[in-house]
C-alpha cells in the first residue's frame, strides 16, 4: 500500500460505500491523501464471495524489473510505458 496514493474523492467514495473500508487506508505524507491497500481490499472482497485468494505481496510500482507501471512512468514524466494483460479462466469441474 505504500505506493498507491489516492486523493480525498477516492477515500470518500470507498468509505461512503462501507465505513469499514477505512481499514484499507493508511496516512500519507500528502495532506488530504492516503495510501490505499488495493491488494488487501481485493483479497478481502474475493474471500467474502467464497473465492480462495491470497495476496502475492508484489508491487508493480517498485518492482520495475518485473512489471510495467503507468503510475511510475507518469511520475517520472516518461513518454511511454509497457503493457500488461491478465486473464482468468473458469472451467467446469
Amino acid at each position: 500500500p505504500e505506493n498507491y496514493e489516492v486523493g480525498p474523492e477516492f477515500i470518500s467514495r470507498f468509505v461512503d460505500a462501507d465505513a469499514g473500508n477505512i481499514s484499507y487506508f493508511a496516512p500519507s505524507a500528502k495532506p488530504g491523501h492516503a495510501l490505499f491497500d488495493l491488494n488487501l481490499y481485493t483479497v478481502d472482497r474475493l474471500r467474502k464471495t467464497g473465492v480462495t485468494a491470497e495476496g502475492l505481496g508484489r508491487c508493480t510500482y517498485t518492482e520495475e524489473h518485473l512489471f510495467y507501471s503507468y503510475r511510475r512512468t507518469t511520475h517520472r514524466k516518461e513518454a511511454d510505458y509497457g503493457r500488461q494483460v491478465s486473464a482468468i479462466v473458469l472451467e467446469k469441474e
